[in-house]
């Protein structure tokens, strides 16, 4: 009874929450059966990280993805979990949990491919050799996704009121430092690959082209896969003639709903000063009916 309410409780968690546990879970999971089988959670890992190595990655070209749910250590991952909480929040209060999903997989996969281009091609990084694993190029990409869409969104960070552009500039900064600085330089790559695409991403969808829909078809065919289907007696549908009237007034409603939703994204990027006095107008008029 215990574990049903426990799977109860993880279904009704939002997706940022659930990666989360996943990760957790995933973390605990190396950590108990490398004490189990005395051994280092590096061989245990080693099929699931991203190597450097083209050759290496055709052999295990899930990794491409699985090491973003790797982690080396505590702090690794403590660190990780908290910035994906953090800005979950700027980004779930704007698009779908699809979409969020979206963000997350492509910017560890972006940040994953920029690791394998550096290490195989500049000369700095191919005497070096590694792997790599670690939610930070997710992280990454969401951070500068929500930046990028809605960059005057502001918090409160200590005692600081601080827009979201200016801590995600900060942080792409520090990766580009420690990348110079030699510190962990396979980490900083994917870090900033993860950057690059969310900036990418949002400042497609910005123009109203969605450049992670590929992504999204894939997400949704993989979860009908898992669904199970419910047969439904037949059942006869009769015609009803055709309704002019209220195709009109469902039609208004569309128009009204969309004013709606491009004044709301106005807010989001611009803040509530830069309505106009008509917009103001409308959105109060919107609230009364």
């Amino acid at each position: 009874m215990q574990g049903q309410d426990l799977v109860y409780k993880f279904k009704t968690l939002n997706i940022a929450n659930k990666l989360i546990v996943i990760n957790i879970m995933i973390f605990l999971l190396f950590f108990i059966a490398s004490f189990l089988f005395n051994t280092s959670s590096d061989v245990l890992m080693q099929w699931f990280v991203l190597p450097e190595q083209p050759i290496e990655i055709l052999k295990q070209p899930w990794s491409l993805l699985t090491y973003s749910f790797l982690h080396g250590g505590f702090m690794h991952i403590l660190f990780n979990m908290i910035w994906l909480n953090f800005f979950s929040k700027f980004v779930l209060n704007l698009f779908s949990e699809k979409r969020f999903l979206t963000v997350y997989l492509l910017g560890a996969l972006y940040g994953g491919l920029l690791f394998i281009v550096g290490y195989n091609v500049f000369p700095v990084f191919v005497s070096t050799k590694g792997y790599l694993l670690g939610a930070s190029a997710s992280v990454s990409a969401l951070m500068v996704f929500a930046a990028t869409y809605s960059p005057n969104i502001s918090f409160r960070f200590f005692m600081v009121t601080v827009k979201l552009w200016q801590l995600a500039v900060g942080l792409f900064l520090l990766d580009l430092f420690r990348l110079g600085s030699g510190t962990n330089p396979g980490g900083m790559l994917s870090h900033i690959g993860g950057a690059i695409f969310g900036y990418m991403y949002a400042v497609q969808l910005a123009k109203g082209n969605d450049i992670g829909l590929w992504f999204e078809k894939i997400i949704s065919g993989v979860v009908n896969l898992f669904k199970t289907k419910k047969n439904t007696p037949f059942r006869k549908v009769h015609k009803t003639p055709k309704n002019t009237s209220k195709k009109k007034a469902t039609s208004v409603k569309d128009t009204r709903q969309i004013e709606i939703d491009n004044i709301l994204d106005k807010i989001g990027k611009s803040g509530y000063e830069s309505l106009t006095k008509q917009e103001k107008d409308f959105l109060f008029k919107a609230g009364d009916k």
